[in-house]
């Protein structure tokens, strides 16, 4: 049977590629991606989250996305930059409707 298969990983492609009736998500997975861990990826049949023991069905459409992507730092602290606001002159608003609002921060 033939379904469409869409492997993310890497560069990815689409493909339709062919599969023998009664395969699992889990056994094209491995079939596919041999080297990978499914924890790592976002497994999606007909663009919704699955189970590994789905048995696909003619037509379904097969996305396999990587959820961790080699090289990216796990914890990263994050930066803080502090921008000083201008010395403002005149009122900090001036309602012109009732959709006005003020984004002046008095330091």
């Amino acid at each position: 049977m033939q379904i469409l298969f869409i492997n993310n990983d890497g560069s990815g492609f689409a493909d339709q590629i062919q599969i023998e009736a009664g395969t699992s998500v889990q056994a094209l997975f491995q079939q596919r991606l041999p080297h990978g861990r499914p924890q790592d990826y976002l497994i999606r049949v007909n663009r919704q989250p699955t189970t590994a023991g789905y048995v696909l069905q003619e037509g379904d459409r097969v996305s396999i996305t990587p959820t961790k992507i080699e090289g990216a730092l796990t914890h990263s602290s994050p930066r803080v930059t502090c921008i000083p606001f201008p010395k403002l002159k005149g009122a900090r608003w001036e309602p012109d409707n009732a959709l006005t609002a003020s984004t002046y921060l008095p330091f």
